[in-house]
């Protein structure tokens, strides 16, 4: 009886060491899991206007190659529409423009760029649509834009009839290979990574056009004898915005907020006159490019 008694008592004590083994993993798994959601959450505010006044920089992404929007001077200086407003962002998130840590970049790269916390902001000529809105978030915008398509002078392409069974130009990840490859597929399209690629293809005669934001493609034309923007828009109006990482809304917030207060002093169009005017002269109309306030009129 006694035997009994004690092998009872080894197995239950065997039984309670399982028992406790079993709660302390599910504990463990529970806290894995918390933790696991607590990463995922900071990981998304990783680029939070605390996090990037913590920093003390504001990484915002731009181009180096594509004058008069976004491109690097003789003096390695970064310069622009896009960098004017840029440095503006920073002055009124950080105190000092100087505060700005710019990230070159192309524009396929550019949704990457903001999911994988390279950059902050997005601040490259980037043409909002619905396939990116599922990407990323957009703020309100701060510019007008639709296509066009650049040519040789003595070759201008006026039509997009004109393009069936020959080489248009564009640039990997912009509207320009989206528009075409869906309405126009019978059009054969040479893509490049980088802006200055493309058009030095258009120079060498690899394609007989060029198609891009118009907004680039007027100034382009003002500063490269021979070619014409044969045709000025095409496809329909749409709007370039600043860009942050899908679910960051403070810092959209932010910028949201940023844009109306610039609207006060009409900044936009002080940017314009800086650094797009010189380019277009009185070739463009600025209200045919310029969003102030981040409210389309």
């Amino acid at each position: 009886m006694k035997n009994s008694k004690k092998f009872l008592a080894v197995v239950l004590s065997v039984v309670m060491v399982i028992v406790l083994g079993v709660l302390a993993g599910c504990s463990s798994n529970a806290s894995t899991k918390t933790d696991k959601k607590e990463s995922v959450s900071q990981s998304a505010n990783k680029s939070s206007v605390e996090e990037i006044k913590k920093r003390g920089t504001v990484k915002i992404g731009i181009f180096g190659d594509k004058p008069p929007f976004g491109f690097v001077d003789a003096n390695g200086k970064n310069q622009g529409y896009d960098v004017y407003i840029a440095k503006r962002f920073a002055k009124d998130l950080l105190g000092d423009e100087s505060k700005v840590e710019f990230v070159l970049l192309e524009p396929a790269s550019r949704v990457e760029y903001l999911q994988t916390n390279k950059v902050d902001i997005i601040l490259a000529n980037f043409t909002v649509t619905e396939e990116r809105k599922q990407k990323v978030d957009f703020a309100n915008p701060y510019m007008k834009v639709s296509l066009g398509i650049v040519s040789p002078t003595n070759a201008p392409i006026t039509s997009v009839d004109q393009l069936k069974g020959k080489k248009l130009i564009v640039i990997k990840g912009t509207t320009a290979e989206t528009y075409f490859t869906k309405n126009h597929p019978d059009v054969e399209l040479l893509k490049f990574d980088q802006i200055t690629q493309a058009f030095e293809a258009l120079k060498d005669k690899r394609g007989v056009a060029l198609s891009q934001d118009n907004t680039l493609l007027f100034a382009w034309a003002r500063t490269n004898a021979g070619f014409t923007v044969g045709v000025p828009t095409l496809g329909s109006l749409d709007t370039i915005a600043p860009a942050v990482k899908k679910g960051n809304k403070e810092l959209l917030d932010w910028i949201n907020q940023e844009l109306e207060t610039l609207g006060k002093e009409k900044f936009i169009h002080k940017a314009y006159d800086a650094t797009l005017k010189p380019v277009y002269g009185d070739s463009v109309n600025p209200e045919d490019i310029v969003v102030e306030g981040g409210k389309l009129k």
